[in-house]
């Protein structure tokens, strides 16, 4: 919440060198890779051996790219080739295994062709991109030919591409990982014209890539959500998160409450369009109605559910959640949007509660306080009917097959009821009065999603403490075990780290307009992307990089 590279016997001998150089980059990453990945990729990968083996790589194409790769007095019959040079993508590919040849460049004659039903999407966007036909089907084999296959196990993510005989040959055990070997091939050609000639063996290190958007504070047009899918999607994000409801306005249409719906908003069919665009990508769009805090817009329609502490005065954007007309009103939105953002993750906020920011809120909110007691016996507190409510509105989405998360302050110390075990938390801030430092919800063994307000929070209007994030801080500072400040947890727990979400938050929505938005966020979600799909330490500088991501567009 508010709150990114002389002599006849001589050359023989330099060749010789080369042959064995290339041998040995093949041996460490096949050694390293397909055990890993296994032929058509897999799961994880370490990290040191990704970056030592993309390095080694970089350095034997350079070396034999330099003099002892020039031409000779007496060339041999036949042309050859220097050891193909790592591709320069982002996210970087974590393992390159280089090879002689001339690499592949897009003629329009080319054709993209599929093995598999499955990969008609991918393959017809391909084509477009680089001006290629789109074959469908087929069993042939053709000169300059794409084609993209399923096959193997292991992550769905996972991708391996073959740049050999002018030909290019992608396959995955999933649709998803095939998509993103199409979005290297992409950056390879918009880069520098030719796929160098190899094979990339692919796979990210986290699950979970996302971009966070606060569209209740301020409303973005469907087609900016758009433009915005489609960069993500290229980058190798694998969601988008929507938080389309708080105090300043509910954004989404709604047909069991359109009391609720703020003026300028989005329609559903507008969604349903965001949301299959979100799809082709392999994106999937988290939905956010936050509660029980951060309910302000519904409660300027429903102002008898709002809570009011003992003297008679409202809580802004608090719920009173001893009314059970309150869950009913929750619940009927959780239903009804379930309908329409498909996918398998929602988000039930849960922070902020302001009830529970009071110094005793039992004594504040007495009405809180008696209906803890009614449902959780006489020791029943305040925090406990929070984690009730929240717990409440798990059951309901956890109908719908989904998996959810809340943010971290949701999750209240001292609480004698304990939240959901399948809650994933989304640890944004270790800034509020109270807060938990991530190793308490990692220790208990909970999976959790980075947002790092430090790194990650792009806040219009830089309120409070907020400034803008950058891209290199991201990119030299953060990793995703970095959950809160500067400080990373330890390595133990890195595998409960899902993943994280760069996110833009309107508070205040004037500040900038949507281009400029577009603009800040640019080199922070290429930083962003590139640490969650490789943690460790970048082959690139920071400058190398940004003038990469210039190149790519």
């Amino acid at each position: 919440m508010t709150q990114h590279r002389r002599r006849a016997s001589a050359q023989q001998v330099i060749r010789k060198r080369a042959v064995v150089a290339a041998a040995f980059v093949g041996t460490v990453a096949l050694g390293t890779g397909v055990g890993v990945w296994a032929s058509s990729g897999g799961g994880g990968k370490p990290e040191g051996g990704a970056r030592q083996q993309q390095s080694s790589s970089a350095r034997v194409a350079g070396t034999d790219s330099g003099p002892a790769a020039t031409s000779p007095a007496s060339p041999p019959p036949g042309r050859t080739y220097p050891l193909s040079p790592a591709p320069r993508t982002i996210p970087a590919v974590r393992s390159h295994t280089p090879e002689r040849g001339p690499g592949w460049q897009p003629r329009k004659a080319d054709r993209v062709v599929i093995g598999a039903a499955g990969l008609a999407d991918e393959g017809r966007l391909i084509a477009g991109e680089l001006g290629l036909t789109y074959a469908g089907r087929k069993d042939d084999v053709r000169a300059g030919d794409v084609r993209l296959t399923l096959g193997g196990g292991g992550n769905q993510e996972s991708y391996t591409m073959t740049v050999r005989d002018g030909r290019v040959d992608i396959s995955g055990p999933g649709e998803a990982g095939v998509f993103y070997g199409t979005r290297t091939l992409k950056q390879e050609v918009h880069g520098g014209g030719t796929a160098p000639e190899g094979v990339v063996r692919d796979a990210p290190a986290k699950p979970v890539r996302g971009f966070m958007l606060d569209i209740a504070r301020k409303p973005y047009s469907e087609s900016w959500i758009e433009d915005r899918i489609r960069e993500l999607g290229d980058l190798k994000f694998n969601e988008l998160g929507l938080h389309f409801s708080d105090d300043q306005a509910f954004r989404i249409e709604s047909g069991t409450h359109p009391e609720i719906v703020s003026p300028d908003h989005l329609t559903k069919a507008q969604v349903e369009r965001i949301v299959a665009l979100a799809h082709s990508r392999h994106i999937t769009v988290v939905p956010e109605i936050d509660s029980p805090g951060h309910l302000g817009a519904v409660l300027a329609a429903h102002p008898g559910l709002q809570l009011r502490n003992a003297s008679g005065t409202p809580t802004k954007g608090a719920i009173d959640i001893s009314k059970p007309a309150s869950a009913k009103l929750v619940d009927d939105l959780l239903n009804e949007y379930a309908g329409l953002f498909t996918g398998d993750r929602w988000h039930l906020g849960g922070d902020e509660y302001q009830a529970l920011t009071v110094k005793d809120p039992q004594a504040s909110y007495p009405q809180l306080a008696a209906a803890a007691r009614q449902k959780y016996g006489s020791g029943g507190t305040v925090a406990d009917l929070a984690t009730g409510w929240l717990n409440d509105r798990a059951a309901t989405v956890r109908a719908h097959g989904r998996t959810m998360r809340a943010w971290n302050d949701g999750f209240y110390r001292g609480a004698s009821v304990q939240a959901a075990k399948d809650l994933q938390a989304a640890y944004w801030t270790g800034k509020e009065i109270g807060a938990r430092p991530p190793v308490e919800y990692l220790g208990a063994g909970r999976r959790v999603l980075n947002h790092n307000d430090e790194f990650l929070y792009y806040v219009l209007g830089q309120p409070q403490t907020f400034v803008y994030p950058t891209g290199q801080r991201i990119y030299e500072r953060w990793n995703p075990r970095v959950l809160r400040g500067t400080a990373a947890v330890p390595a133990r727990y890195d595998g409960q780290i899902l993943g994280g979400s760069f996110a833009v938050w309107s508070d205040f929505p004037n500040a900038q307009t949507e281009a400029q938005v577009a603009a800040g966020i640019r080199m922070p979600l290429r930083a962003t992307v590139q640490k969650l799909w490789d943690p460790g330490t970048p082959a690139l500088s920071w400058a190398d990089f940004r003038s990469l991501a210039d190149r790519l567009g």
